[in-house]
């Protein structure tokens, strides 16, 4: 019932100047293919609010998670690594055609890019509740904070920006975690 809700509301999604739903009849529709805005949203998770990016980091770490308890630990980084090209791959794309057909250089509820820097600051880490969440934390850090280079690589055009930067992120916190993880802060 929720799914069929959230499919019909992002089929129709309007947005304001600031990438939220808007409620006044000014706003433009969104004219992307329904497979670019159910993977820029990842299947809606960034039509929620408050902090959609937030919402988008959980929902990868819960499905990494659920994911990794299925596949052997000595799988588990190659799983992680290729599921973070996976959402660039696709994201990229994605990104672009919701970014071209709402006008807006980084639509908020866009958080394909969150769930590859999310799933990069994961990669080679071991799924325990202390390592997601040190992993969550960390990724949104370096996210919202976006330092050297990361700020810049929101200037590369369309959905390279809105995608790269977040990789970028993803990247420092992979590297903060893998510095717990030597040197005893994080059990592995």
């Amino acid at each position: 019932m929720h799914l069929k809700f959230g499919i019909r509301r992002l089929a129709t999604m309007t947005t304001d100047l600031d990438g939220k739903p808007a409620v006044n009849e000014s706003a433009r529709k969104i004219s992307a293919p329904l497979w670019a805005k159910l993977t820029a949203t990842f299947f809606c998770t960034g039509l929620m609010y408050p902090g959609p990016g937030t919402w988008g980091s959980a929902a990868t770490v819960l499905l990494w998670w659920l994911i990794a308890h299925f596949i052997g630990p000595s799988f588990q980084p190659s799983a992680a690594t290729f599921l973070a090209a996976l959402a660039i791959g696709i994201g990229i794309p994605a990104a672009t055609a919701v970014a071209r057909a709402t006008g807006l250089k980084d639509p908020q509820f866009v958080v394909i890019d969150e769930v590859a820097g999310q799933l990069i600051a994961l990669i080679a880490v071991p799924v325990t509740w202390k390592s997601l969440l040190m992993g969550f934390i960390l990724f949104r850090v370096f996210d919202m904070l976006k330092p050297p280079p990361v700020r810049q690589l929101e200037r590369l055009p369309e959905g390279y920006g809105i995608v790269i930067d977040d990789v970028a992120a993803g990247l420092y916190a992979l590297a903060i975690m893998h510095l717990l993880l030597h040197f005893g802060v994080l059990l592995r």
